[in-house]
């Protein structure tokens, strides 16, 4: 059990890339959403769905794997993953916008200012999860703006 939590929280092992992971695991995230996208789909609801999966396994995988490779751990990248896709959660599907989303997105999460690293101080997965949700909702507000200004 332990080796599909640390695949998971890996996101299919791109953690094991070291120095860059996070920014891997964002970019994968970013080429995935506009692969698996499907004109015959809701271009809501299965988003939606993906991606509260992808928070609800980070939170427990991450728990998991902390007590192996210790508190928010450089190989744990599902959290990055979770944050690209609220990020891209509601916007057109257009590279643009994606390139945009990744740019903010790793913005915010490597700054993290307005209290996004307050959040890494919540118990075992939470914590790891809590900043790049908060990260990728600052970041998909951004670009709801650049969205609606029609800036691209």
């Amino acid at each position: 059990m332990v080796f599909i939590h640390k695949f998971l929280s890996t996101a299919l092992g791109i953690g094991y890339i070291g120095k860059g992971a996070g920014t891997y695991a964002a970019i994968a995230t970013c080429i995935c959403w506009h692969l698996f996208q499907s004109p015959y789909t809701n271009p809501y609801l299965w988003p939606i769905l993906f991606t509260m999966l992808i928070v609800m396994l980070g939170v427990m995988s991450a728990d998991r794997v902390e007590e192996i490779w210790g508190k928010d751990h450089g190989r744990v990248v599902i959290d990055e993953v979770a944050g690209m896709c609220i990020t891209l959660l509601f916007v057109p599907l257009k590279w643009q916008y994606t390139l945009i989303g990744l740019i903010l997105f790793r913005f915010f999460d490597i700054l993290k200012p307005l209290y996004i690293r307050k959040l890494e101080e919540l118990p075992g997965g939470w914590g790891v999860m809590a900043d790049d949700v908060l990260a990728g909702i600052y970041a998909n507000v951004i670009l709801q703006l650049v969205v609606v200004l029609e800036l691209f």
